[in-house]
């Protein structure tokens, strides 16, 4: 199928299409070169996929006769898809161009440290003798003369070598053996029990999980509902009373004391 009749030149309002393709070189070489100079300049031409271009060059050599002018309504369609093939090229490089930003930065997440229980001779520096001996060495404070068995403070105990919290004011109960006793520990997970047969008595000894420190024995005497009394070391723990739990880290157990 030849184009001979159509002439040798496009009429102005196809050139002007041409040009508002985005193609304005290709539509000025297309009104003047027959088809198959317009394939190899189109290969030539910045931006234009190679493949796009070789099709066109194929058409040409199969759809053509040599030398013959291209005809208004084919090189249209040779423009737009040229036009198109150079839009997708484009938006292709723009997708994969690395970026010039820098990549935000992402934050670590934060989790708590785990607790390293102190060497022997730093909890020797840190703790009173009672301290050391008591949590240390399985000792036992005198009754009567330490300091919880008669606090009637609210807030909780926690152990004096981790902080981690073991007895709260709400469960604690007068004994009357002279030393701190609760019904039940505030955070169950936070205290472990072995036998302990020394001193010619078979007792539950009460141990801290972390620091392993030893605070007391645990006997089956104590009040209703758990039946249960914690004999605890006052030397072994430390209390924070509720106005200083947020300060302290321990916000948590706040809301236990609030009035119902």
């Amino acid at each position: 199928m030849g184009y001979a009749g159509s002439g040798a030149r496009l009429d102005s309002g196809i050139t002007a299409r041409a040009a508002a393709s985005g193609l304005p070189a290709l539509a000025g070489r297309a009104a003047t070169k027959p088809m198959a100079p317009l394939g190899a300049y189109m290969k030539g031409q910045r931006g234009i996929s190679s493949v796009v271009a070789s099709n066109l060059v194929e058409f040409t050599m199969h759809r053509s006769h040599p030398g013959r002018a291209i005809g208004p309504a084919l090189l249209l369609a040779l423009v737009a898809t040229t036009a198109h093939a150079q839009a997708r090229d484009a938006n292709t490089q723009a997708a994969t161009r690395p970026s010039s930003a820098p990549a935000a930065a992402s934050m670590p997440a934060q989790t708590p440290k785990p607790f390293v229980k102190p060497s022997d001779a730093e909890l020797r520096k840190r703790l009173t003798s009672v301290q050391y001996m008591v949590t240390q060495h399985e000792g036992t404070e005198s009754p009567f003369r330490n300091e919880y068995w008669d606090n009637h403070a609210a807030g909780i105990y926690v152990d004096v070598v981790s902080g981690e919290p073991l007895f709260s004011s709400l469960d604690k109960f007068e004994s009357g053996t002279g030393w701190p006793s609760f019904s039940k520990p505030l955070v169950p997970a936070n205290v472990t029990t072995a036998d302990d047969k020394s001193l010619g008595m078979d007792r539950t000894e009460v141990r801290s999980r972390m620091a392993n420190s030893h605070l007391g024995h645990v006997f089956d005497d104590g009040p209703r509902p758990t039946g249960l009394r914690y004999c605890m070391n006052s030397a072994a723990m430390r209390f924070i009373p509720v106005e200083k739990l947020e300060a302290e880290g321990y916000g948590q157990f706040v809301k236990l004391f609030a009035k119902k």
